[in-house]
């Protein structure tokens, strides 16, 4: 399933065979529609980089707001916020490209 472009599973994780990848821990906030379609675009922009995506969905309000997300979807990775809004999938590639050049 990771090879093809998919709305990504509660607990799935990017590239789990690659285990010389690093691993980052993607939480995904907002209603299930946008969050749905922001996970697809990211299983397409991300699944030829080298590293692995653990990945959950989180769509509580609350929770959502104690993290400072104030766009509907938003991921965080490793606890910080890394992409607001529903972006498209050349931004996404990109955000992640330069966070794996750091």
């Amino acid at each position: 399933m990771s090879e093809a472009c998919h709305e990504m599973a509660n607990g799935e994780v990017l590239n789990a065979a690659h285990s010389e990848y690093p691993l980052y821990k993607a939480v995904l906030y907002g209603d299930r529609v946008l969050t749905a379609k922001f996970s697809k675009r990211l299983s397409c922009a991300i699944k030829h980089l080298p590293l692995r995506l653990a990945f959950s969905y989180e769509y509580d309000v609350v929770k959502a707001l104690e993290q400072g997300v104030q766009k509907d979807p938003t991921l965080l990775v490793d606890g910080k916020i890394f992409l607001e809004g529903l972006v498209q999938a050349e931004e996404i590639t990109d955000a992640f490209e330069k966070m794996l050049e750091q």
